[in-house]
């Protein structure tokens, strides 16, 4: 037997096993640098030996495109070869899935090399990498994200636009807004009710849904946890749930960012704080409005390199659509708290259990990304103690002019390429293969001929 780098045993398996006789198969899934689940669905009778020598898989797995297609610029294709490396289970993740029929249960995994060193192409690595660093200054980070996201039908409308699902207790169909009606998302409790069942099955805390602000839009919440690494897992997770269980239920999840151009897209929200090794929060006041340091400084670095980590937060030609003048998606690296107008907000509550909300990201990002990118412009801010400037009172789309972001996809794109923070975000090998990814994934969409082409010039040029 070989001994997991992950620090799994074999033991995990045996005893889900014997809990679950009913369980045939299991999804094992490993998360790309889109954020995307890949890997196999293996049988009962294969579970020890996964957790016993691991699995292999090819390198290219993680040099993907959205398409699933092979991005060269990589280097993780013919460069290497695209020899197996291997993945193994990430202790704890061993679950079942709600619903599924022959049961299945589903595994998280994370890539190495043959000689068990971490594969830092794995977007895991990368914020692995950025708690051991905080860990060695005293710091540990908690968090939890938001998950916003549209529920629409299948089909779309006759003019081949997207619309929102009927409720799947009545049919009843509704094109207004319904922002937090309580009434309104009762046409969609069944489906809830099984998302919910799922995530307990997995041991998700998944908290508050609401209607949110726009038509077949909705919000669910996460607990609170004190590994972020666990909180970025709940996220990845709890897609997969709201997925599977709205396409049992016969609609279609959407985790674009901006699925319809009138109203506002989807954020993926990341609440984060800091405990130093006693357990205290460190961002912590002792009165109101009397901001400590590090909390100050958190801010500051945050701020400070949001312009050149844009591209992590909003990754896709989509995600660009979401930011627009008050459309509760922040369009400036400001701060202030209680204000939905910011990028980092600090929500009230509680002086002693302060934390930061970053709102910068869309549904679409990989949150394991985001979250190590969060983490080291945090410890950039801690190391250089950067003033993070006045705070915003007000309207905060009125901007920012001293640190401005980029103003479209293709100015991200450039800005992390040649971004030294972002390569010690991610790591080098995680940087290159993700700006590779993306500036293949722009090509494909430059060169795609779009309706609005059509529209604008076919019968006026």
């Amino acid at each position: 037997m070989t001994r997991s780098p992950t620090g799994s045993t074999p033991d995990e398996a045996t005893a889900f096993l014997a809990a679950h006789p009913e369980i045939e198969a299991f999804d094992i899934v490993l998360t790309d640098a889109n954020g995307i689940g890949r890997g196999k669905i293996i049988r009962r009778h294969e579970l020890i030996g996964l957790y016993t020598g691991g699995r292999h898989l090819p390198i290219s797995i993680l040099g993907l495109d959205i398409c699933g297609e092979d991005v060269h610029e990589t280097g993780l294709i013919w460069d290497q070869g695209d020899g197996d490396l291997r993945a193994w289970p990430i202790p704890g993740t061993l679950k079942p899935l709600h619903g599924t029929h022959p049961a299945r249960g589903e595994l998280l995994m994370s890539m190495f090399h043959l000689d068990d060193a971490e594969m830092t192409s794995d977007p895991r690595h990368a914020l692995a990498r950025q708690v051991r660093a905080m860990a060695a200054d005293g710091l540990h980070p908690a968090g939890a994200f938001e998950l916003e996201f549209f529920l629409l039908d299948n089909d779309r409308d006759a003019d081949g636009r997207v619309r929102p699902a009927a409720a799947v207790l009545d049919g009843r169909r509704s094109a207004k807004t319904e922002v937090y009606s309580v009434d309104h998302l009762h046409g969609m409790e069944p489906l809830f009710s099984d998302i919910y069942r799922a995530a307990e099955a997995m041991q998700i805390k998944a908290e508050t849904v609401i209607s949110e602000y726009a038509p077949g839009q909705y919000e669910l919440t996460l607990h609170y946890r004190t590994d972020v690494m666990q909180a970025a897992d709940d996220l990845v997770r709890l897609k997969r749930i709201v997925r599977l269980q709205a396409r049992r239920h016969g609609v279609t999840a959407c985790f674009m960012a901006k699925p319809v151009e009138k109203y506002a897209g989807s954020g993926m929200h990341f609440h984060v704080s800091l405990c130093d090794d006693a357990g205290r929060n460190v961002f912590a006041e002792t009165a109101e409005g009397v901001w400590n340091d590090t909390i100050r400084h958190a801010i500051g670095g945050l701020r400070e390199t949001m312009g050149e980590s844009m591209l992590v937060f909003a990754p896709h030609a989509n995600s660009w659509r979401r930011f627009a003048n008050q459309s509760y998606a922040p369009v400036s690296p400001s701060w202030g708290v209680n204000n939905r107008s910011v990028a980092l907000r600090i929500p009230a509550g509680e002086l002693a259990a302060r934390r930061v909300e970053h709102r910068p990201s869309g549904v679409d990002a990989n949150p394991y990304l985001v979250a190590a990118t969060v983490l080291a412009g945090i410890r950039h801010g801690l190391a250089r103690r950067i003033d993070p400037g006045p705070e915003t009172t007000g309207n905060g789309y009125a901007g920012t002019e001293d640190l401005p972001i980029p103003s479209d996809w293709r100015e991200a794109i450039l800005a992390a390429q040649n971004s030294a923070f972002l390569k010690d975000a991610l790591g080098e090998d995680m940087h290159r293969t993700f700006t590779a990814i993306k500036a293949a994934e722009y090509a494909r969409v430059a060169r795609t001929i779009a309706d609005v082409d059509y529209d604008l010039y076919l019968h006026t040029v």
